[in-house]
């Protein structure tokens, strides 16, 4: 789960981390009050879920208090693009008034928590160059990004801290700020169940202190249960309104651009094998959607009508190993959700497993007019053709 800056920037606070002080403002008016608290000059900064918004016109300056005003009513419900955004972009329903910094003399650096798979465990990750994309740096100069990897169960140490201090040039004087400064916020990433916390650019002060400029911050869905607090800080308007749906369901759904066939699977393996076969055949698929093992036919019927409200799908493929998931109960779904929706759209059937028969024999006296296949490239050809048809 994502979250907006400002959001951010509340938690890090929270646990000791130093930010500057800043308020959100949904109005132009609400912003002229913010900065009038502050003191200008201010920042004004979009408040979207995707980096890059100083480069598409979604941070500026502001010296007085027309200046806020005028900028605010022009930010505020602009469709903001960035190289994160894609073609559409996205609509700007809020901004953060932030305190100015005196940049003379300051350096922007870059820290990051993240949890890596390669480690098993929490990186920490740190560079002098701050203030730019970390995949330009990466691609550019590996060799600076500095890693420390982290053991969960001791957690991150003051040695490792001096380390990273030190990679990152920040002279003796101000180490011990700078390992107060990454303990807190390695304490932050820990306690909130984070799968990414960076703060990019990471100020340091002609005077030495550490400032956390930017913040992002996303949560482990699977942990949300224990940080209710925390969930109430999604922000439905930035997700596709596809994948909220799904997600009050349990269903693994991504949305993706630019194709036709739908899919339904169960097992995220066996979902990407199904796209994989899908471009083979020389389709695109329309979504990443995983039922999951348990899926009982409910959810099977609502699976089916979020495929269907989107309106690139031209047809359906439902690639099923029965397991847990039994073809019988996948089959009364279907059937189920096919007739209360008037679907049009093809549907092509392949199922192996628990019950296969019953559920071919379920759909074949359904009475509707389901396209069956006995093996992935089969029903692969089948909904490519299907879906060439309709579009």
């Amino acid at each position: 789960m994502k979250i907006h800056e400002y959001q951010a920037k509340a938690v890090l606070a929270s646990y000791g981390v130093p930010v500057p002080r800043g308020k959100v403002a949904y109005t132009a008016a609400e912003a002229v009050e913010n900065a009038k608290e502050l003191g200008l000059p201010v920042v004004v900064k979009a408040q979207i879920h995707a980096g890059g918004r100083g480069k598409g016109g979604g941070v500026k300056l502001a010296r007085t208090v027309d200046d806020v005003e005028n900028i605010a009513k022009a930010m505020l419900g602009m469709t903001l693009h960035t190289h994160q955004t894609g073609p559409e972009g996205r609509v700007v329903r809020r901004v953060l008034i932030e305190q100015g910094v005196d940049l003379e003399g300051a350096r922007e650096l870059y820290l990051a928590v993240i949890v890596d798979r390669g480690h098993g465990g929490p990186v920490m990750m740190a560079s002098s160059q701050g203030g730019m994309d970390i995949e330009e740096v990466a691609a550019r100069d590996p060799q600076a990004i500095v890693k420390e990897p982290v053991d969960p169960r001791v957690g991150f140490q003051a040695f490792q801290a001096r380390k990273l201090a030190f990679a990152l040039g920040i002279p003796g004087a101000q180490v011990g700020g700078a390992v107060a400064f990454m303990q807190s916020l390695y304490k932050a990433f820990e306690a909130t169940d984070c799968a990414l916390l960076e703060i990019n650019p990471l100020l340091m002060l002609k005077d030495g202190r550490l400032l956390a400029l930017d913040a992002k911050v996303n949560f482990d869905d699977n942990a949300l249960y224990r940080h209710p607090d925390l969930r109430e800080l999604r922000d439905f308007d930035e997700e596709d309104p596809l994948e909220v749906e799904a997600s009050k369901f349990n269903l693994n759904y991504i949305k993706l651009d630019g194709g036709h066939v739908g899919c339904m699977v169960n097992g995220a393996g066996l979902a990407m094998a199904t796209m994989d076969i899908i471009k083979l055949a020389g389709g695109a698929p329309a979504n990443f959607l995983d039922v999951g093992g348990g899926a009982n036919a409910e959810q099977i019927r609502n699976a089916f009508r979020i495929l269907l409200n989107d309106h690139d799908v031209k047809a359906v493929l439902i690639n099923i190993f029965g397991g847990i998931l039994r073809c019988d109960v996948l089959a009364e779904g279907v059937i189920t959700a096919v007739k209360e929706l008037s679907v049009s759209a093809p549907v092509v059937v392949r199922m192996k497993g628990n019950n296969e028969e019953k559920g071919k024999q379920m759909l074949r006296e359904s009475g509707l007019n389901f396209v069956t296949a006995d093996d992935m490239t089969e029903a692969a050809q089948q909904v490519v053709a299907a879906a060439r048809a309709r579009a």
